[in-house]
C-alpha cells in the first residue's frame, strides 16, 4: 500500500528540503454523513437514470456508422478489437475504438438491438453523474454535489449524447473520473491515485483521440500546484502519471501501427492508413487549422474565415451562438461568475488549499475545453460541448455553496471525509449575497433568450422562468431580513427557475428520437447545425437524420435518387453557391462531375472544392442511412454465405443500413467521406474477381478538402463494366455476372 494514502505529511521516502507551504495537521476523521445525503443521492441518480433510459429504443440504431460498427464488433473478434465498420474488417471507423468495445460487449450478451446498444450509454451517463457527485462532495460538501450532479443530468446535450451511440458519453465518464482521482491524489499526495488518474486518461484517448488530453495540463497544473509534499516528489509523481498515460493510451496505438496493413483493416479517416496519421491529423491539429484533408466541410482555412457548413462560426461567443448556445450554455454564465468570485473568496490561501484547487480544476477544465471548441476551425459539431458539462455543472455546485456559506463566515461541516477546514474570506455576507443574486438573474435572463429561440414551443415557459428568477433574485437579497422559514422557499424558487429552461429542453431531447451524425438537442428552432428559422437549414432543405421537424430517419435531399417518383434529378436549395442537378432516372450526371460516374455530380460552389454524390440512386449519404426496401434485402441476401461482402458501397452511412439490415458484412468504401483510398480500385477488381462482392448499390458519399479519388474510380469503372438494374429506385450491379457491357 502507498504510504503516502495514509501518512499525507510524511514522505515515504526522502525528497530533500521539506516543502513550509505544505499544511503538517492531520485532517479531522471521517465523520458521519447526514442523514438525508443517500436518499437525495440516490433520487438523483434514479432519477438521472429514468431520463437517460426512459423510452431509449425510439432513436433506433441513432448513428448508424458506430451502429454497424458495434454490429461487425458483436461478431467478429478481429473487428471488435480494430473497430471495423464491417465484419469482413475493410475498414475501420475515424476513431479509437473503447466506446464500441462497451455496446459491443453489450450486444454479444443480449443480441443486436437498439437498447442493448444504447443502454451502456445510459449507464455511462448515470455514473458520470455519481462520480461528479462524489468528486465535489469530497471537498465541498454533499449540497455542491448534488447541484454539480443535477445540473450535469439535466443539461441538454447531456441528456442527448447518453442515449446516443457516439463516443462522447464514454469520454465523459472517463475523464470525470480523472477528474476524481485528481482530487484524491491532492488529498495525500498520493501515487496511485494521480497515475489513475492518467490511466483514466489515456483511455480517453482510445476513446475519442486527442480530446481527452486537453485535460492533461489541468490535471496536472492542480496537483503540481496543491498536492502537500515536496516539489521535485510532485514532479516525479506526474511522470509516473504522464508514462501511465502513455502505457494506457499507446498500447493500442503500437498494435495497430506494428501489425502489417494486409493483416488489419484500414485505418479510416486516414489517407496513409495510419494510426498516428489519424490522431495527428483529421483528428488531432487539423481539428484546430481546419487543415483536415479527405473531411467534409471543415473551417476558416479552406471557408474563408469561421468554420464551414459542418463546424460553424469561431470566436469567443461560440458556446452561446444559435447553433451551440441550447445545448451547453444555460448555466454557463453562471459557471464563469462564480468561477471568479470563488477565486476571490479563496483569496491568497496557502499552497495546498483545497478550495481554490477544486475550482482551478474544474475551472481549468471548462476554460480550456471550451476555448478550444470556441476557436477551432476544423469540424466542430453542437453536441461536441457534452465536455464541459460536467465542469459547469461542479463550478456552479462549488460556486452557489461557497458563497451562501459566507453569509456567516465559518468553518466547513465536518461531516466531509478527509477534509480541511473551508476557506474562509474576507467577503462581507452582503457581498456574497448579492453576488448569487445577480448570478440568478443573468442565468434567468439567458434561459429567457434561449428560450425565445425556439417561440413556437411553449411560450409561456421564457416569462415564468424570468419572473421566478427575478423573484428569487430579489428574495436572496433580502435573505437576511426574512423570516427563516422563508429562505428555503427563496433558494428553491431561484433554483427552479435556473433549471427550468435546460430541464424542459432535456425532456424534450429525451422523448425526441434521434438518429444520423449529427443530433442536436432541444425543440425545433433552438439552433442546431446548419438550422435557419424554424429549426429548418437554411433554404428550407432538410438534412439526412437530424431527428426533428418530423423526420426522425432522415431525409435525402430531393433529387437524383431515383425515389418518390422523382427521376428527373432535382434542386438542393440553400447549399453556398446553390447547385443543381439535372437528373436523369436513378440521379442524373451534374456538370464537372467525372466522367462515367454512375448517377454521380457536384454541386458547384459546395465549400471546399468538393462535391455532392448522388451514385447511382442511392439511398444513404454522408450523415444517415436508411432502411432498405424489402425487395432489395431479399436480393441482398441471395448467396449471402458465399461472398465476403454481400454488397460494397460508397460512404460508411450509406453501407451501415444495408448491413444492419442483412446482418452481412457491406463494404464502405472510401470510409466516413468516401475519401479514403480504401480499397484503391486495383484492390477493388482483385476482390471482383476473386468473387469476394456479390454487388455494387449505388448511391452515398461526399468528396471535399481533397483526398483520394478511388471511390469515383471504383463507381465509374462498374458503371462502364457491368450491367445495371434498380430495384425500389436504388441501382445495383451484380458484381457476379462478369464483365458485361454496361
Amino acid at each position: 500500500m502507498d504510504r503516502t494514502d495514509t501518512q499525507p505529511t510524511t514522505p515515504a521516502e526522502p525528497v530533500g528540503l521539506p516543502d513550509p507551504s505544505a499544511r503538517v495537521e492531520e485532517p479531522p476523521p471521517p465523520a458521519r454523513p447526514a442523514t438525508w445525503t443517500r436518499p437525495a443521492l440516490l433520487a438523483l441518480l434514479l432519477g438521472t437514470g429514468l431520463l437517460y433510459l426512459w423510452g431509449l429504443g425510439r432513436s433506433g440504431w441513432a448513428n448508424s456508422f458506430y451502429a454497424a460498427a458495434v454490429q461487425a464488433g458483436s461478431v467478429s473478434g478481429k473487428a471488435f478489437f480494430y473497430g471495423s465498420s464491417d465484419a469482413a474488417n475493410s475498414i475501420t471507423v475515424d476513431k479509437t475504438p473503447a466506446s464500441l468495445w462497451l455496446m459491443a460487449l453489450s450486444v454479444r450478451i443480449f443480441g443486436l438491438n437498439s437498447w442493448a446498444m444504447l443502454v451502456p450509454q445510459a449507464l455511462c451517463g448515470v455514473a458520470s453523474v455519481g462520480v461528479l457527485y462524489a468528486s465535489v462532495k469530497r471537498w465541498y460538501g454533499p449540497v455542491a454535489g448534488l447541484i454539480a450532479g443535477t445540473v450535469l443530468a439535466v443539461t441538454p446535450v447531456a441528456t442527448l449524447m447518453f442515449r446516443f451511440n457516439n463516443p462522447d458519453a464514454l469520454l465523459v465518464l472517463l475523464l470525470v473520473g480523472g477528474a476524481y482521482a485528481t482530487v484524491r491524489a491532492v488529498e495525500t499526495a498520493s501515487t496511485r491515485w494521480i497515475v489513475l488518474a492518467g490511466v483514466l486518461v489515456g483511455f480517453g484517448f482510445l476513446t475519442k483521440m486527442l480530446q481527452a488530453f486537453l485535460l492533461v495540463p489541468v490535471f496536472a497544473g492542480v496537483y503540481l500546484l496543491a498536492a502537500p509534499t515536496g516539489l521535485w516528489r510532485r514532479v516525479r509523481q506526474l511522470l509516473l502519471a504522464g508514462l501511465a498515460v502513455v502505457v494506457s493510451a499507446g498500447w493500442w496505438v503500437a498494435v495497430v501501427e506494428l501489425v502489417p496493413a494486409g493483416a488489419r483493416p484500414y485505418v479510416g479517416g486516414s489517407q496513409g492508413n495510419s494510426i498516428l496519421e489519424l490522431t495527428l491529423g483529421y483528428n488531432g491539429l487539423g481539428r484546430i487549422t481546419g487543415d483536415e484533408v479527405g473531411s467534409v466541410g471543415g473551417g476558416a482555412g479552406r471557408m474563408g474565415g469561421g468554420g464551414g457548413p459542418f463546424s460553424g462560426q469561431t470566436g469567443l461567443l461560440r458556446m452561446f451562438g444559435g447553433e451551440v448556445g441550447g445545448q451547453i450554455s444555460w448555466l454557463l454564465p453562471a459557471a464563469l461568475i462564480l468561477l471568479v468570485a470563488g477565486l476571490l473568496v479563496a483569496g491568497r490561501a496557502a499552497r495546498t488549499d483545497r478550495t481554490r484547487a477544486g475550482l482551478l480544476l474544474w475551472g481549468g477544465w471548462l476554460l480550456v475545453t471550451g476555448l478550444i471548441f470556441s476557436f477551432m476551425s476544423g469540424i466542430f459539431h453542437a453536441y461536441y460541448t457534452v465536455a464541459l458539462a460536467p465542469a459547469v455543472g461542479a463550478l456552479v455546485g462549488i460556486g452557489v455553496t461557497l458563497l451562501w456559506r459566507q453569509r456567516r463566515p465559518r468553518s466547513a461541516p465536518a461531516n466531509e471525509p478527509h477534509d480541511e477546514p473551508m476557506t474562509v474570506s474576507r467577503w462581507r455576507p452582503p457581498a456574497a449575497t448579492a453576488t448569487l443574486a445577480v448570478t440568478l438573474a443573468v442565468t434567468v435572463w439567458w434561459a429567457w433568450v434561449l428560450l425565445g429561440r425556439s417561440p413556437d414551443w411553449y411560450p409561456w415557459l421564457r416569462t415564468v422562468v424570468l419572473v421566478a428568477g427575478l423573484l428569487g433574485a430579489a428574495l436572496l437579497l433580502l435573505a437576511a431580513r426574512l423570516p427563516r422559514w422563508l429562505v428555503p422557499v427563496a433558494l428553491g424558487v431561484g433554483a427552479a427557475a435556473a433549471l427550468a429552461g435546460p430541464a424542459a429542453y432535456a425532456a424534450q431531447t429525451a422523448a425526441t428520437p434521434h438518429t444520423g451524425s449529427i443530433p442536436s438537442a432541444g425543440p425545433a428552432g433552438a439552433g442546431g447545425f446548419g438550422r435557419g428559422p424554424g429549426g429548418r437549414p437554411p433554404g428550407g432543405m432538410a438534412f439526412p437524420g437530424d431527428g426533428r421537424n418530423g423526420n426522425q430517419h432522415g431525409a435525402q435531399p430531393r433529387g437524383g435518387d431515383g425515389r418518390n417518383g422523382n427521376q428527373n434529378g432535382g434542386q438542393f436549395p440553400g447549399f453556398p453557391g446553390g447547385g443543381q442537378v439535372p437528373g436523369a432516372p436513378g440521379g442524373g450526371q451534374t456538370p464537372g462531375s467525372p466522367g462515367g460516374f454512375p448517377g454521380g455530380g457536384q454541386l458547384p460552389g459546395f465549400p471546399g472544392g468538393g462535391g455532392f454524390r448522388e451514385a447511382g440512386g442511392g439511398m444513404g449519404g454522408l450523415l444517415d442511412a436508411r432502411e432498405p426496401s424489402a425487395a432489395l434485402r431479399a436480393l441482398l441476401e441471395r448467396d449471402s454465405d458465399d461472398y465476403t461482402w454481400v454488397a460494397a458501397t460508397i460512404g460508411s452511412n450509406n453501407a451501415s443500413g444495408y448491413q444492419l439490415a442483412t446482418g452481412d458484412p457491406v463494404m464502405p468504401i472510401g470510409g466516413f467521406n468516401g475519401s479514403d483510398p480504401s480499397p484503391t480500385l486495383a484492390q477493388f477488381q482483385r476482390y471482383v474477381a476473386d468473387g469476394k462482392i456479390h454487388y455494387f448499390v449505388g448511391g452515398g458519399g461526399f468528396r471535399a478538402n481533397g483526398g483520394s479519388s478511388a471511390s469515383q474510380e471504383i463507381a465509374a469503372w462498374v458503371a462502364e463494366t457491368f450491367t445495371a438494374q434498380t430495384v425500389d429506385g436504388v441501382t445495383v450491379y451484380d458484381l457476379s455476372t462478369g464483365a458485361d457491357a454496361s
